[in-house]
């Protein structure tokens, strides 16, 4: 009657002996984490990737080592797990671990996840994650200049090896799917629309959000050219791509060979897509947010970096008023 609890025989009989969730013993934090790891590994290729469970899986493990670095355990209570426990996780993993304020933040929010969980189903009284606020970097992600999208074009490559990551990349650079699109991208993903233009059509797969891109003919050119390659009739893709950890590593080779200092990565493709190739172009970011498949221009903002072009033709404009005056 004390813990406002409907009293029947049963309920008192439960408590008696023990049964009732209340002298049960009590959930640990990293046992609902595993057990919610493992449930997610059982769904990949239905609600989640490989990768995204990888990341969980990281998450879990540096939680393993705070506690036993922290508390000298191997793992804790969930009466335990409070706002003390997420601001000591927090500098844990920023003078330990050494991350970063967006790396430490995206182990923070698995982390939540799981109390959210343990909420949810009445494990926890309090949200230990109350009154605290995520506060993300601003990361400036690099992006090619027309003049060294077109340089890297243009270098003759013999390296077949470097040439195939090339063409990959510029591919990229006229689609702006991501690579884990690109790498899935068959023959299916193609159509072609009433007025003959050709279109890829693909789902991605970080967000399941359908991508409208038209395919230009630089992009049409590299699709011909490997048309008939083994790799890609044995695997049913339009492209050899080879794995995203030697793609990054051979565009580093690609950069020096093209004198470029930026860091380039597969990702750096998706932002050229987005800046050089696009909107210093003029085409709207409304279809530049379909493009890319995103569910909003809100993420597209993300890519849309100024130009110095876009600043001239402006301050010109301006000029031009001014002059008239």
């Amino acid at each position: 009657m004390e813990e406002k609890k409907v009293v029947t025989l049963e309920t008192v009989r439960n408590r008696y002996y023990g049964n009732d969730a209340e002298s049960a013993p009590e959930k640990t934090i990293c046992s609902i984490y595993a057990e919610h790891n493992e449930k997610c590994r059982a769904l990949i290729g239905i609600d989640f990737t490989q990768s995204t469970v990888e990341k969980f899986d990281t998450s879990l493990h540096h939680l393993k080592e705070f506690v036993t670095h922290h508390y000298h355990k191997d793992d804790l209570p969930l009466s335990q797990v409070n706002g003390e426990f997420v601001r000591g996780l927090d500098f844990f993993l920023k003078t330990v671990h050494k991350c970063k304020q967006n790396s430490t933040i995206k182990h923070l929010k698995n982390l939540k996840k799981i109390v959210r969980i343990a909420l949810v189903n009445e494990w926890m009284k309090k949200d230990p994650f109350y009154g605290i606020q995520f506060k993300h970097e601003e990361v400036n992600v690099e992006f090619l200049t027309n003049e060294e999208l077109q340089r890297i074009i243009n270098k003759e490559i013999t390296l077949t090896r470097l040439a195939q990551v090339r063409d990959v990349f510029v591919f990229c650079c006229y689609t702006g799917l991501a690579f884990i699109d690109v790498q899935q991208l068959t023959h299916s993903h193609i159509t072609t629309d009433v007025n003959g233009a050709t279109w890829i059509r693909k789902n991605r797969q970080k967000t399941g959000t359908m991508c409208n891109i038209p395919v230009l003919s630089k992009a049409q050119e590299i699709i011909e050219r490997y048309s008939n390659h083994p790799q890609c009739l044995k695997k049913g893709v339009l492209l050899p791509v080879m794995a995203n950890q030697n793609m990054n590593a051979y565009l580093k080779e690609i950069a020096d060979l093209c004198e470029i200092k930026k860091r380039l990565s597969t990702h750096v493709a998706r932002h050229t897509c987005a800046t050089t190739v696009m909107l210093a172009n003029n085409v709207r970011m409304e279809n530049v947010s379909k493009i890319l498949g995103h569910s909003s221009t809100k993420m597209t903002q993300h890519y849309a970096k100024v130009l110095d072009s876009s600043i001239m033709q402006d301050m010109a404009h301006v000029e031009k008023k001014m002059a008239n005056l």
